[in-house]
């Protein structure tokens, strides 16, 4: 493990540049960062991505991206079910690790990561990029300022037109499935505010659009959550058919009803309200569009990533923990699991007894 608290930048090494597009931007725009190299099997998309942002450097084999001494961090973007393995090869390289969401697919490789970052000591963030999306960061730091009280409940959801998403030839494969791509922005913006989720149960559909474009698994769900002292939590999210105009309703929302008052952050709207002590309130952050907006209208968003890489570049000069780490993102992962089982049988699952169930009892109550 390298060194990196007195380096004025960080070098950043990207695996995966067709998601990884919006990291390469935010570590070129950052004064804490130098874009180190670049990796994907693709080597036209390599070239492609050179030319976009004026970079030479770049690899098709990762092996050889780990051992570039001028990589501090790697952050990973390739599916989803390669990124347990991409994960712990950086490790035990000796790397750093930002992972986009989900962390991981499902829970079998979990214990396996979990070892790798036992022995690497090296630091690992999921990047839940809504956390740091203007909204969600308002209302979060007006909710710690503790007025609005204790959650009575929290309804999330992710609404969004994907089948464009749908022109990448993984994304039909049996290993992609939205719940894990998509639930995971509602599903941890909940467990942000209520860690302590014990119960999921509701229900999972495929679409005919669905279908009719090759996709394995569903895309539309409606999940009820309870954490371990009774408070429920709603999540939701459709990704095959159309959604309501964007003045109507955002696209992905976060409510918090509290016992003193309530408030909604919206995205892509950049938009937050609240009611408090009998008053209500209106905060537009439109002003910062160009900043997470920076191409490809709002399929991609910059702007997040750039704010959660130099939260972590913080984290590692001054020896803290970056938030999630591995252990929380693979709790969030075990809740989606359970959303999963809970559709897929009828029943309400216990995440504690999945989690048991794949030798995590150490991550139960996390």
């Amino acid at each position: 493990m390298k060194n990196v608290r007195e380096k004025e930048r960080l070098g950043l090494g990207v695996l995966g540049l067709g998601e990884g597009r919006s990291i390469i931007s935010a570590g070129m725009q950052s004064e804490m960062w130098d874009v180190a190299s670049l990796c994907d099997r693709n080597e036209e998309l390599c070239r492609e991505r050179c030319r976009e942002f004026g970079l030479s450097s770049y690899t098709t084999q990762y092996e050889r991206m780990l051992e570039n001494p001028d990589v501090d961090v790697v952050g990973i973007y390739t599916p989803d079910h390669l990124h347990a393995d991409h994960v712990i090869q950086a490790l035990d390289a000796g790397k750093h690790v930002v992972c986009t969401k989900p962390f991981i697919d499902n829970l079998e490789r979990a214990k396996d990561v979990l070892e790798a970052v036992e022995r690497s000591a090296c630091k690992v963030m999921v990047g839940q990029s809504s956390r740091f999306f203007a909204p969600f960061k308002r209302q979060r730091e007006h909710f710690d300022e503790g007025r609005f009280g204790e959650i009575a409940t929290i309804e999330s959801y992710y609404n969004a037109d994907h089948r464009w998403f749908l022109k990448k030839d993984w994304a039909r494969n049996d290993s992609f499935k939205w719940l894990y791509g998509c639930i995971s922005h509602p599903g941890d913006l909940i467990r942000w505010y209520l860690p302590n989720i014990e119960e999921v149960c509701g229900y999972a559909h495929l679409s005919n659009n669905g279908k009719a474009l090759g996709l394995k698994h569903p895309d539309t769900f409606h999940y009820v959550l309870k954490t371990d002292t009774g408070v429920p939590a709603r999540v939701s999210g459709t990704y095959s058919s159309p959604v309501v105009p964007n003045h109507r309703d955002s696209n992905m929302s976060c409510i918090l009803r509290c016992d003193n008052g309530a408030s909604q952050a919206d995205y892509y709207d950049l938009r937050y309200a609240y009611k408090l002590d009998g008053r209500s309130g209106m905060e537009t952050f439109e002003d910062f569009d160009g900043y997470f907006f920076r191409f490809g209208g709002h399929s991609h968003h910059a702007g997040e990533y750039q704010n959660y890489i130099e939260y972590i570049a913080h984290c590692l000069r001054f020896e803290e923990l970056p938030k999630p780490d591995a252990r929380e993102g693979i709790v969030t992962v075990a809740m989606m699991q359970a959303m999963e089982e809970a559709s897929d049988s009828g029943s309400p699952v216990k995440i504690a007894d999945l989690l048991r169930r794949y030798g995590l009892e150490d991550l139960v109550g996390n």
